[in-house]
């Protein structure tokens, strides 16, 4: 068999080229379209709690539990993957560092305030109506993934914001950081979706539509579930997007 001519053999490549082309997404249309995405999923967890759930207070009933969905999507997934976005921001390329360190971890902190107060208000409930606490895998997972991120926030303020980490510190703790930060999001995500199924199994159940007959809620809190998988999924694959990462550079300013 004759070996295909140059010619031939560019074709490959050239086609290859223009699919991946027409596959590229501008980055700030995306952001645009994911902070869409973000606000969908703390509107809905909110209409969820208010309309079917019965509203929201701080007296220890289920109206307290219902800050808990809410808060823990707001903080641990939309706000936590925000500032998982910020130097993939075209902006941070260049110029100072520190601003934008100030900022990705000042969303980071707000995001861990929210979950803080998203575990007091479950806490809170379970103990006013003598439940046990942590008993299910969810909340084995839920408590996980806050540790787990308290590590990851303290960890990078020591050595990407205190002045006195040594530079061969950062590079060495760098690509740990970054690896684990994907990986609280993917946590956060699968905490959030196993708590929306495990509060439909427990509410949908006698005296009520059952769960397994899919109510209206039932729909609703499933399709909330989707898109905040949805949302965790494109964080991760705009994290893990070469064209979108933040050139590394060997100025003094990049290792400030």
């Amino acid at each position: 068999m004759a070996a295909p001519s140059d010619e031939e053999g560019a074709v490959g490549p050239r086609c290859h080229r223009r699919s991946t082309a027409m596959l590229d997404v501008p980055f700030l249309p995306f952001c645009a379209f994911l902070g869409t995405l973000g606000l969908l999923c703390v509107a809905m967890v909110g209409s969820w709690c208010q309309h079917w759930r019965g509203g929201f207070s701080l007296d220890g009933s289920s109206r307290t539990f219902n800050w808990h969905p809410v808060l823990m999507v707001t903080g641990l997934v939309v706000l936590y993957g925000a500032a998982a976005l910020v130097y993939r921001i075209p902006n941070t390329w260049s110029g100072p560092k520190l601003p934008w360190k100030v900022l990705h971890g000042s969303l980071a902190l707000g995001a861990f305030v929210l979950t803080v107060l998203g575990l007091a208000a479950v806490f809170r409930f379970h103990n006013a109506q003598g439940t046990p606490n942590m008993y299910s895998l969810h909340s084995w997972m839920g408590l996980a993934t806050v540790l787990l991120f308290s590590c990851q926030w303290a960890a990078g303020f020591g050595a990407f914001l205190l002045p006195w980490a040594p530079a061969w510190l950062r590079a060495l703790y760098k690509p740990i950081h970054v690896f684990f930060g994907s990986t609280i999001l993917m946590l956060s995500v699968a905490s959030c979706v196993s708590g929306i199924n495990e509060k439909l199994f427990f509410s949908l159940k006698n005296g009520t539509t059952q769960y397994k007959l899919l109510p209206a809620e039932a729909v609703f809190a499933n399709t909330l579930g989707l898109l905040i998988l949805i949302f965790g999924v494109l964080v991760v694959a705009a994290l893990a997007r070469p064209s979108w990462k933040r050139p590394d550079s060997d100025s003094p300013d990049s290792r400030q």
